[in-house]
């Protein structure tokens, strides 16, 4: 069992940056590959992006390939996710997850554990 725990969500200008933070607890946190999901209001849940359980590959969607960029501290048990230049579109609850293979995917069916998602405004 993997426990996730979101932060560092909130509001923020058009334009700014946030650093979301992903905390693991439970089994050994560098045997799994991780992932970044959002969901807008009323739309369904869409792919942000994956790190692989050493860190060595990152994959992102395309709506946020080189704004935003994710990373992982296996010392610490953590993730995260700097995002840069922020649009209003970006608004959304921003969930964590975690696939017990060594490397991700932007299915998420395939993340067996998940957060409570962590709320990001981005105002106009």
């Amino acid at each position: 069992q993997v426990q996730l725990v979101e932060s560092g969500g909130g509001l923020v200008q058009a334009g700014g940056s946030l650093r979301l933070s992903c905390a693991a607890s439970g089994r050994t946190f560098s045997n799994y590959a991780m992932g970044w999901f959002r969901r807008a209001p009323g739309k369904e849940r869409e792919f942000v992006t994956t790190i692989s359980a050493s860190g060595g590959r990152a994959d992102y969607g395309n709506s946020v390939k080189g704004r935003f960029t994710i990373s992982r501290d296996n010392a610490k048990n953590t993730m995260y996710l700097q995002m840069n230049s922020l649009k209003p579109e970006d608004t959304a609850v921003y969930y964590c997850a975690a696939r017990v293979m060594p490397y991700g995917t932007l299915n998420e069916a395939s993340y067996r554990y998940w957060g409570q998602g962590t709320q990001v405004t981005v105002s106009s």
